[in-house]
């Protein structure tokens, strides 16, 4: 290991600290755990979003998550419709107005194969709750404020930038 300034660098990755290269392979892993399961449920990663998030609003309407997903009234139609036609997602009319539909998942995101897409963080959930409440308190707070204080950084360059957090 080298020395730079009062940090050690990890030789050769360029990560400034051990910290920064847990979380760094933290990232990648999870992000490579996501492609994985994605692919084996030929799923892309907005599907996989929409999956989610329709998972936690049963009977969400197709404009609330278009919104949710940052995507035209157009682009989520298309989306629910190939869902739809493999089975994954259903719509249901509304009972007061017809040209209203609702969508429900078919799928169970809980069950195999579709818990897949959701493993790697119920596994460092399921490790997350074994620690010390204090341990994860401070540790929580730390990411929170680096994550705000980046964040803020990098409005400072780009104010145009979303003041929205999003929680993978």
């Amino acid at each position: 290991m080298s020395k730079v300034g009062s940090r050690s660098m990890t030789e050769g990755s360029g990560d400034s600290s051990p910290l920064m290269a847990a979380l760094a392979l933290y990232i990648r892993e999870r992000d490579k755990a996501a492609a994985q399961a994605r692919k084996q449920l030929g799923v892309n990663e907005l599907d996989a979003k929409a999956l989610a998030y329709v998972g936690t609003h049963p009977g969400i309407r197709p404009s609330a998550l278009a919104g949710h997903l940052g995507v035209t009234s157009a682009g989520v139609t298309t989306m629910v419709e190939r869902l739809v036609r493999r089975g994954i997602l259903r719509r249901e009319f509304d009972a007061d107005d017809r040209r209203v539909n609702h969508i429900h998942l078919v799928v169970d995101l809980e069950k195999e194969p579709w818990s897949q897409l959701a493993r790697f963080d119920r596994t460092c959930e399921r490790i997350i709750g074994g620690l010390d409440p204090q341990v994860e308190a401070d540790l929580a707070a730390f990411l929170t404020h680096t994550t705000e204080a980046a964040r803020d950084e990098a409005r400072q360059v780009d104010p145009g930038a979303s003041a929205e957090t999003s929680v993978a």
